[in-house]
């Protein structure tokens, strides 16, 4: 009993000097002091949550204090936010209402908590019919107040920070989550330190062993870098000291994630990213209305001192990115010969860029608020894309993400207005961000003065007219040069809207094609024949044929309906006519709604891969042919069968964060008994006999079987593809290796298809 008594004694302290440490870190800030509701939101959820622990075996509370911790130092808000971070699990894991939490504590709190409990079980639920509708709770909540997602990201931060206590499946559901929402969210909010270690946890847990190898690696090269910094801002600090400016030089080094994706998408093993260190200047402006012309005074000076890259200066400053993010970037030639990236900030800069900028200036208690145009901006193109949601639930997903992760290029009308719009843009967005039906009518546009057509992907700077005509009409194919979220979702609903028009005049047609040709069979028996007839896969695809008059009546099909074929008619009986617009086929309805697992599966537990299973239990996912040692899950489908993927998949991804409830936690168990076809490619310098050192490698050393062989030369450089059967990673490793022991090959690494 003593023993107990010891341990909440022990408790108890523990939460307290967790709360003492809130508090103190609140007193610091520039907020008005309101200690005394925080204390109230505290003593409020201790209560509330008593007796409850964690997975981990720590108090429930230490989560609540632990999420308004960073609400309050990493994201920078006030006590309203505070309060709601306190509280925000003890509406759904309590038996108190938000009546009860706007009696005590005021209606903005309710709100807030209200917000939070709506979104509450990561963004998705358990099933598949839920999460869009989750997701768009989310991003509505958005609408109503900011503080919401701010808050409901710091609740991620910490659950990733204390992911270990999960079960395996738990941990990739919510990793894969976390990379495809979250990280995205919190960049597109300004929150680029959060934002950093969001992935940079998410891959820890998909992939341990490469996210331990990076590490290592990084601290291997520390010292080397730390000379290098020290060399480089040495110069810097001579020539800032004669301007007078107060100021901190500090080195940003390259996150683990960003380095492997630079590893993935350039094909380059970890020695070859030269990009591992950057530099910050943050200073203090003399006088706030010269902090732009501190900026550039800077740049000039450090110029002087290293040539600077031609193509490479990014001024953010006179442009600030659509987060608010503020910054001179330029890329310098250190004395050693390498490129060095400086950023020149001022503190303000920095914080915006530290905190994100609707904390910053749309709530800080007592303080001021700037221009929240952008922010604006992007909160009613969201509130678009829900106003007219897709019906899938990951098309709708991948619909919202298009705008979250987009970098923004700077593009002019032909008046001289500057519009900001996201990379990869293409005249027909452009078209679309100006008005809908300058988008739905337009015909082409000229940008810099010169035709193009609608798919011209803008750069920056581009000065852009468009062309319209009263006689056009939104064509289906725009959906596929279209790549900004906002005129997709207009393009598809101009169509679905033409497509229930042309339906609705489809069956008039039908039916006044049937009434003059005196066809006696009921509509719906028709509708069937003649969508056979056409090889329709719906009646309704059928409707919309006749009534945009692709499909002209005539004398074939009045045969084919008064042909007299008895004994069929029960058939069609239960067939509908019309019914609304289905734009999916019959499966996919069938699948709508909640997940139809056939079988259940225990997903707590973590199942082997053996050779025998491979080739009877499970199916390798055909988007990432996934091959014994590569980091893998499950997932079960519709029909109970188990698809093995790569993490890191895009196919996964979305499986991921759409039906996390039916991923699988999965460990191989081969012996090299089976193989798999790989791909793996390859580049070099050109020489005569480099054929033959390929093939030696590979199939007298090594043993190994070619499939296919693909190699092209140019200017003195081969390039290509080997098609080849190995039984696992080890092999690829192998075999990529002692390629790359021939000094004309100098890369050769593992790709897909």
């Amino acid at each position: 009993m003593d023993e107990l008594n010891t341990k909440e004694i022990n408790e108890e302290e523990m939460i307290n000097q967790a709360f003492q440490e809130l508090l103190d870190d609140y007193l610091h800030t520039k907020h008005r002091k309101r200690v005394e509701i925080i204390t109230k939101a505290f003593n409020f959820a201790n209560q509330a949550h008593k007796g409850i622990k964690r997975r981990s075996g720590e108090p429930y509370i230490m989560h609540p204090i632990a999420v308004a911790k960073i609400v309050c130092n990493e994201i920078g808000l006030g006590s309203t936010s505070i309060c709601s971070a306190l509280l925000h699990d003890v509406v759904e894991d309590t038996d108190y209402t938000v009546e009860d939490i706007e009696n005590i504590f005021g209606p903005k709190i309710a709100q807030i908590v209200d917000g939070l409990t709506k979104i509450s079980g990561g963004i998705f639920g358990d099933h598949a019919s839920a999460q869009a509708e989750n997701f768009k709770k989310l991003l509505l909540t958005m609408n109503d107040d900011i503080r919401v997602i701010l808050i409901k990201i710091a609740d991620r931060l910490h659950n990733m920070r204390t992911l270990g206590s999960m079960l395996p499946n738990k941990q990739y559901k919510i990793a894969g989550e976390t990379l495809y929402i979250y990280a995205p969210l919190a960049n597109r909010l300004g929150l680029y330190k959060i934002k950093t270690e969001l992935e940079d946890l998410s891959f820890k847990y998909e992939h341990p062993e490469e996210y331990a190898e990076i590490e290592a690696k990084l601290s291997e090269t520390a010292a080397e870098r730390d000379k290098l910094f020290n060399d480089f801002t040495t110069p810097i600090h001579t020539q800032l000291d004669k301007m007078g400016l107060k100021y901190r030089i500090i080195a940003r080094v390259k996150s683990v994630y960003s380095i492997w994706n630079k590893m993935q998408t350039k094909h380059v093993p970890f020695e070859e990213i030269y990009d591992l260190l950057a530099v910050r200047i943050i200073f203090d402006p003399h006088d706030p209305e010269e902090e732009l012309n501190d900026c550039f005074d800077i740049y000039v000076t450090i110029s002087k001192i290293y040539k600077p890259h031609p193509d490479r200066l990014r001024d953010w400053v006179s442009h600030p990115k659509a987060n608010g993010y503020q910054a001179l970037h330029v890329t310098l030639m250190a004395a050693n010969g390498q490129w060095i990236e400086v950023q020149i900030r001022s503190e303000r800069m920095n914080e915006v860029a530290e905190q994100g900028f609707a904390a910053h200036w749309k709530y800080k208690e007592g303080g001021g608020s700037e221009d929240e145009g952008e922010l604006d901006k992007w909160l009613k193109t969201i509130k678009e894309i829900l106003d007219d949601p897709q019906p899938d639930a990951i098309d709708f997903l991948d619909t919202i993400k298009l705008n979250l992760f987009a970098s923004e290029i700077f593009v002019f009308t032909p008046k001289g207005d500057l519009k900001t719009m996201p990379q990869n843009s293409t005249a027909l967005d452009f078209a679309f961000s100006l008005h809908t039906d300058i988008g739905s009518h337009c015909i082409g546009a000229k940008v810099n003065h010169r035709l193009v057509p609608l798919s011209h992907k803008l750069q920056s700077g581009d000065q852009v007219e468009i062309l319209t005509s009263k006689s056009q009409r939104v064509q289906p194919q725009w959906e596929l040069f279209a790549t900004t979220a906002s005129a997709r979702a207009k393009i598809a609903a101009i169509l679905r809207k033409e497509r229930k028009a042309n339906q609705k005049l489809g069956e008039e047609m039908l039916n006044d094609f049937l009434q003059k040709e005196e066809i006696a069979l009921s509509p719906a028996i028709c509708i069937e024949k003649l969508r056979k007839m056409h090889n329709f896969h719906t009646p309704d695809e059928l409707l919309v044929a006749i009534g945009d008059k692709s499909l002209v009546l005539g004398d074939a099909e009045k045969n084919e309906l008064k042909e007299k074929r008895p004994g069929t008619w029960k058939r069609y009986l239960s067939f509908p006519f019309g019914g609304g617009s289905k734009e999916k086929t019959e499966e996919e309805s069938k699948n709508a709604g909640q997940p139809q697992e056939k079988e259940k599966i225990d997903t707590q537990e973590v199942i082997k891969l053996t050779e025998e299973d491979l080739q009877t239990k499970y199916t390798m996912a055909d988007c990432c042919h996934p091959i014994p040692g590569d980091d893998v899950l499950g997932y079960t489908d519709e029909n109970g069968q188990i698809i093995i993927h790569k993490r890191q998949c895009p196919v996964a991804a979305k499986l991921k964060s759409s039906y996390g409830n039916r991923i699988i936690a999965t460990v191989w168990d081969t012996h090299k008994q089976l193989s798999f076809l790989v791909y793996i490619y390859i580049k070099g310098i050109d020489d005569v006999g480099i054929l033959n050192d390929i093939t030696q490698v590979i199939s007298r050393q090594l043993n190994v079987n070619i499939r296919k062989l693909n190699i092209e030369t140019d200017d003195g450089i081969f390039e290509g593809k080997i098609q080849l059967w190995v039984h696992d990673v080890n092999d690829v490793k192998t075999i990529c290796n002692n390629l790359k022991k021939n000094k004309k090959i100098q890369v050769a690494t593992r790709v897909e298809g």
